[in-house]
């Protein structure tokens, strides 16, 4: 580690009290999906109620959405507790012009909801994003005679309940989205583990992004040389530096037959440390990208929404 490069403090720029500042100004945020979805409480959570919402029926449409100007920010779900990555999502972030500011853990509560009237036992299909069935599997275990139908996301199988007024069909879905489309809520927290968190990250344009103060997490992504043992000296000096890899992902390159790109998260206390492991690291590589170098975020519980703070666009 003497000869590892150490990257000088004028090549760190920090933004004093980013969240704080972006707290009190307010923004367009993009999500995927609609009022109601669980990107939308994550938004909520971690910028406040004082926000725009731009909404985006697929990720790439986030992605786009913020790439060109049209909000300031997007929220992404990349991970969740119980089902593990979305790995998609990982490709549009390494491949867009877009850096991670921020995260926030969502704690996700999902409730069968259906039109007033409805019950349980009324009740004869279910339409949700696959993501959310598979959160309640042991629900639906209980309940064999009800038919589930995979839809591209949650709130917005609520928002076709209420606009058809279908009758003996449900969706799994928010408290929030039942309360946005006038349905009820006719089975609470059917989630089969209550531990059941999902990560989302904040994402910005690079061009006038900036790393806030107080960073210890950032988000890489690289590609290994093809010589026996590289993948572990690029390992290496992040374990020498005291820094912690809270996740490690690998996901085939497209197009390239059994060759694999990585995604890391690496916690730290130094960003002087982070940076000397980086340079070290990058010898043994043949790609290495920064997605961003952010400040990590504490899990939390699904966030009041007020209503006459939070708009659309």
């Amino acid at each position: 580690m003497k000869n590892a490069k150490r990257s000088p403090a004028r090549d760190l720029f920090f933004c004093d009290n980013t969240q704080t500042i972006i707290k009190k100004m307010k923004k367009i945020i993009s999500i995927q999906g609609v009022r109601g979805a669980f990107h939308q409480e994550a938004a909520v959570g971690y910028f406040g109620g004082n926000i725009d919402i731009h909404e985006c029926i697929t990720f790439q449409q986030l992605i786009d959405s913020v790439e060109n100007g049209d909000s300031h920010f997007g929220v992404m779900a990349v991970e969740n507790s119980l089902v593990g990555c979305i790995l998609p999502n990982y490709t549009l972030i390494r491949e867009s012009k877009l850096q991670v500011v921020g995260e926030i853990y969502l704690r996700i509560v999902q409730n069968l909801i259906a039109s007033i009237g409805e019950s349980v036992d009324t009740i004869v299909e279910v339409r949700s994003h696959p993501m959310a069935l598979a959160q309640c599997d042991l629900f639906f275990k209980n309940h064999p005679e009800i038919r589930l139908i995979e839809s591209e996301d949650t709130a917005l199988s609520a928002k076709q309940i209420a606009e058809l007024k279908l009758k003996g069909v449900a969706t799994v879905a928010s408290q929030k989205a039942a309360h946005e489309y006038g349905l009820d809520v006719i089975a609470s927290s059917i989630e089969s583990n209550k531990e059941n968190y999902t990560r989302f990250l904040i994402l910005e344009k690079k061009s006038i992004a900036k790393i806030p103060s107080g960073s210890n997490k950032a988000s890489i992504t690289f590609t290994a040389k093809h010589q026996p043992g590289s993948l572990l000296q690029i390992l290496k000096p992040f374990a020498e530096n005291g820094i912690n890899m809270t996740m490690l992902q690998s996901l085939p390159i497209v197009g390239k037959k059994w060759e694999y790109i990585f995604h890391a998260d690496l916690a730290f206390m130094s960003a002087i440390d982070f940076y000397q492991a980086l340079e070290y690291a990058r010898q043994y590589t043949s790609t290495l990208k920064i997605l961003g170098v952010y400040r990590s975020h504490e899990m939390v519980e699904q966030p009041e929404m007020q209503d006459s703070l939070v708009h659309y666009c």
